[in-house]
C-alpha cells in the first residue's frame, strides 16, 4: 500500500508535468511570445567579397603598390615620392602628399615600413611619418622599436593627444599595417560642435586606440581645438625620413 510519504512527491511531479504543458499550449497560442516577432528580414546587409589578400570588394583602392593616380601633393600636381617594388617611399623635402578625393567616416588600411638604417636617428627622428584624417587629425607613424620618445608621440599615438595602449610595434625594415575606424566630427549650421571625432585603430593586428575620443585638431604647440570643416582628404606626411607605404584601402561608411 502506497503510503502519504510516497504519494505526495508523485502528486507534485504529476503538477509540475501539468503545469509544464500548460505553458508550452500557452506559448504556441500567444502571439507575443511568437519567435518570428523578433526576426528582422529585409532589408538585407550588401554582400562583401572578402578575398585573401586583396582588399574588399566594396573598397576604394588608393595605392596598389603602382598607381598612384589616387594621390597629389600637398601643393597640388604630381606625387613627388617614388613608387619602387610595390611601395611608394617618402621623399625627403618633398612635401606631403593628400587624396583627390574627400573623405568623412572611413575604415582605412594602410601598409608602412620605416628605414633600415637608423644609425644616428633616434626618438622622433627615426622613422618619421604620420596619417592624417581629414588633413588635421594625425595617427603617428614612428619607428617606435626599442626607440624611446614621449608616450604620447610614438607609433600608434594619436600625436600629443593619445598615447597608444601598447607598443605593437616591428623592427625596422618590417612592413606594419594600421587598420583604423575613423568617426569624423560633426558641427552644427552655426559651425558649433555637436560631436567629436572619434578613433579605433588596430596596429599589427593589436588594438591601440579604442574608440579614442580626439579634443581637436592636431597641434605640435598648444592644446587642440575644433574649427568647423567638412569631408576632406586623407594626408601622408613628409617628415625628413625615407618612410614606405604599400596596399593603401578605404571603405566609406
Amino acid at each position: 500500500m502506497a503510503t502519504a510519504l510516497m504519494i505526495r512527491p508523485l502528486l507534485m511531479a504529476t503538477g509540475l508535468l501539468a503545469a509544464a504543458s500548460a505553458f508550452a499550449q500557452a506559448s504556441d497560442t500567444d502571439p507575443a511570445r511568437d519567435p518570428k516577432r523578433t526576426e528582422v528580414w529585409t532589408p538585407v546587409p550588401a554582400v562583401v567579397a572578402t578575398p585573401v589578400g586583396k582588399p574588399p570588394s566594396d573598397a576604394i583602392v588608393l595605392f596598389d603598390g603602382k598607381d598612384v593616380s589616387a594621390w597629389e601633393s600637398e601643393q597640388g600636381g604630381r606625387v613627388p615620392w617614388t613608387v619602387a617594388d610595390g611601395a611608394m617611399t617618402v621623399v625627403p623635402g618633398s612635401k606631403g602628399i593628400r587624396t583627390r578625393q574627400r573623405f568623412c567616416d572611413v575604415q582605412l588600411h594602410v601598409e608602412w615600413r620605416t628605414p633600415t638604417d637608423t644609425q644616428g636617428f633616434d626618438g622622433q627622428n627615426r622613422g618619421n611619418s604620420g596619417i592624417f584624417l581629414q588633413e588635421r587629425y594625425e595617427l603617428q607613424v614612428l619607428d617606435s622599436y626599442h626607440n624611446p620618445t614621449y608616450a604620447n608621440g610614438q607609433a600608434g599615438s594619436l600625436y600629443k593627444q593619445a598615447m597608444p595602449l601598447v607598443n605593437a610595434s616591428r623592427a625596422p625594415g618590417q612592413w606594419q599595417a594600421y587598420d583604423i575606424l575613423w568617426k569624423a566630427p560633426r558641427f552644427s549650421a552655426g559651425g558649433g560642435l555637436v560631436s567629436p571625432a572619434r578613433i579605433t585603430v588596430l596596429h599589427n593586428g593589436v588594438l591601440v586606440q579604442d574608440d579614442t575620443v580626439l579634443a581637436g585638431k592636431t597641434e605640435y604647440i598648444g592644446a587642440p581645438s575644433y574649427a568647423p570643416h567638412g569631408c576632406e582628404p586623407l594626408y601622408l606626411q613628409e617628415h625628413d625620413s625615407r618612410v614606405s607605404y604599400r596596399n593603401i584601402w578605404v571603405r566609406e561608411l
